[in-house]
């Protein structure tokens, strides 16, 4: 039977999924595991966006330092293909690991420096953790392309043995990602899943995290958006096509406490930019990498939640030599009413105590 949805009961599920409610998780940990993946996108205009997440869902308790801690001597929590995940997912992720590199250059580039993966790998063995600049390009075949990595053999090679799980990423600084051989990084008693068992589970979490979601998406080169059969098949007012709906969100469909949210740009819940505009009817474009001239919101415009509905875009700037946060503009989708207006205010000013500085510029009050 197909479940018909309105689309505020659309919205609902999918920002129970993801931890958008009055209710807050309890941990670091506990968030991650929920939402499943906690973007690295380092960019850090207001704050770094894993920092923005974690910090949108567990407010003022959440510090940076407590999630390194969590990374770098607990290993609670581990960094794999541009996301934080929790470690218990390692054995949902190691199928997909044995299968790297899936491009035929990637593995003809491998095979043609095997020298060259023996020598780091053991390198790596007796000194690691190390940078990628701590170790010399010795490859037998230059690595080929348009982008930043023609040519960056190290890094180009380290990156490939992280994504086939030989290697793991130990730890981050200022400078950047250090590496270390991955039984180091990881547990040793993992359980092994096959394929078709790793990828449903992957899926079904993928699900309870969205709330909501497409059968079918846009491809993505490492975490998908899409959950294939999953779920129950719904229809939501107001939009074209059929959803997948996780059976535990349709029966808490009632259970909605709303607050107000300053998201990351790089937030799951504004990723697909899609199933953005289906479900919550809201505009939304990152334009760090636009000329400033041809920029609507701002170079790193943060969506804004209100209950239930995104409302505008907060354009901000971390000052940290100066101690403040510049407020450049709060664009509003529609005019704000007192209350929301109010609502805003508070957490632009929350944000700011967490971040410790000072707001400069026009808050929404």
């Amino acid at each position: 039977m197909t479940v018909r949805l309105t689309r505020d009961e659309a919205r609902r599920i999918a920002l129970r999924g993801q931890l958008l409610t009055a209710e807050r998780p309890a941990g670091i940990v506990e968030t991650i595991d929920a939402l499943t993946i906690v973007n690295i996108e380092p960019t850090a205009a207001v704050a770094p966006s894993a920092d923005l997440i974690l910090w949108s869902r567990l407010g003022w308790p959440y510090q940076p330092a407590d999630l390194v801690r969590l990374v770098e001597e607990d290993r609670a929590v581990f960094e794999w293909g541009g996301f934080y995940r929790a470690m218990t997912d390692l054995p949902l992720l190691l199928p997909e690991m044995r299968r790297r590199p899936q491009s035929a250059q990637a593995r003809e580039w491998l095979a043609a420096n095997e020298v060259f993966r023996r020598e780091v790998m053991a390198r790596l063995r007796a000194e690691g953790p190390l940078r990628a600049s701590d170790i010399p390009d010795a490859a037998q075949v230059s690595w080929r392309s348009s982008g930043w990595t023609n040519n960056r053999n190290s890094l180009q090679l380290l990156e490939i043995l992280v994504l086939r799980g030989d290697v793991a990423i130990s730890s981050r600084d200022s400078s950047g990602r250090l590496f270390d051989v991955a039984d180091r990084v990881y547990p040793a008693d993992v359980p092994i899943l096959g394929d078709e068992e790793a990828a449903r589970e992957r899926a079904e979490r993928r699900l309870a995290s969205l709330g909501i979601a497409r059968a079918k998406g846009i491809a993505q080169p490492l975490e998908p958006i899409d959950v294939g059969e999953l779920g129950e098949e719904a229809v939501v007012d107001g939009t074209q096509g059929t959803w997948r709906v996780d059976a535990d969100a349709l029966a808490a469909l009632d259970d909605f406490t709303p607050r107000t949210a300053l998201l990351s740009p790089f937030d799951r819940l504004v990723f697909d930019r899609r199933r953005l505009e289906d479900i919550f009817g809201y505009e939304y474009l990152l334009e760090m990498y636009k000329p400033a001239a041809k920029r609507r919101w701002g170079y790193f415009a943060l969506p804004i939640l209100h209950g239930d509905r995104f409302v505008g875009k907060l354009d901000a700037k971390s000052d940290r030599k100066a101690g403040v946060l510049r407020v450049h503009a709060v664009h509003e989708d529609e005019p704000f009413t007192d209350e929301i207006r109010r609502a805003v205010d508070a957490e632009i000013q929350d944000l700011a105590r967490w971040l410790g500085l000072d707001v400069v510029g026009s808050p929404a009050a």
